[in-house]
């Protein structure tokens, strides 16, 4: 059954990482299109944009770190359906920040003098960036990837009373998020797993679109 479908791209990469994914939904039958990242970049101004693009939507998909303000967009727009990809997830209950204290940690390492961190690129070794993103892709990749703020990662969320009850599932790439697997499987959400890396939806589109299509079924 086709589905409009919003893409709300990780705000350390930016839409272009998500192209390839659309198009490959749209060949199944979706109306897939990807929701943009106006900047400056804040999580609040996030959330408007994303729920204003998600009002025609019946399915959220949310990669990486948009996974913790998909809830709130989808309360937003009437408890659309969230697919999470190799996603963070807000708390359960109460509040929390964009990133976790390690990671925290080693983003202030990376600050500029400004206050800004370099492009999501440029905070790993060129090999491992050159692993994980097809070679015709760093280029579009690293032009475009916003340079956060270091302080948008403090920035705390309150998610929606009662998030998790809402129509949900997990496509995981690897076992990276696997206390996020373990949280949407003790929820009830229908779980799958596919073996490779946090941007596989990139290398991988078609192989992503499927594995997106079977999860829709079984959370719709």
């Amino acid at each position: 059954m086709p589905f409009g479908i919003v893409i709300l791209p990780s705000p350390l990469l930016g839409p272009a990482s998500y192209w390839p994914l659309a198009g490959a939904l749209g060949a199944l039958g979706h109306a897939a299109s990807v929701a943009a990242c106006p900047e400056p970049i804040r999580p609040a101004r996030l959330v408007d944009a994303w729920s204003e693009a998600a009002r025609s939507a019946a399915v959220i998909i949310a990669h990486s770190n948009a996974g913790f303000l998909a809830a709130s967009v989808s309360a937003n727009v009437g408890g659309r359906t969230v697919l999470y990809m190799d996603a963070a997830l807000p708390p359960a209950s109460g509040s929390g920040r964009l990133a976790p204290p390690e990671l925290r940690e080693v983003l202030a390492g990376l600050a500029e003098p400004d206050g800004r961190l370099p492009a999501w690129t440029r905070w790993w070794p060129a090999q491992e960036m050159a692993e994980l993103l097809p070679a015709p892709w760093f280029q579009r990749v690293d032009s475009t990837a916003p340079r956060l703020e270091l302080a948008y990662f403090d920035t705390e969320i309150s998610p929606p009373s009662g998030w998790s009850d809402r129509p949900s599932g997990y496509l995981a790439f690897g076992t990276t998020y696997a206390a996020e697997m373990a949280f949407a499987r003790e929820a009830g959400w229908p779980v799958e797993e596919l073996p490779g890396h946090h941007l596989w939806h990139l290398a991988h589109p078609d192989d992503v679109a499927a594995a997106l299509d079977r999860l829709l079924a079984r959370a719709i």
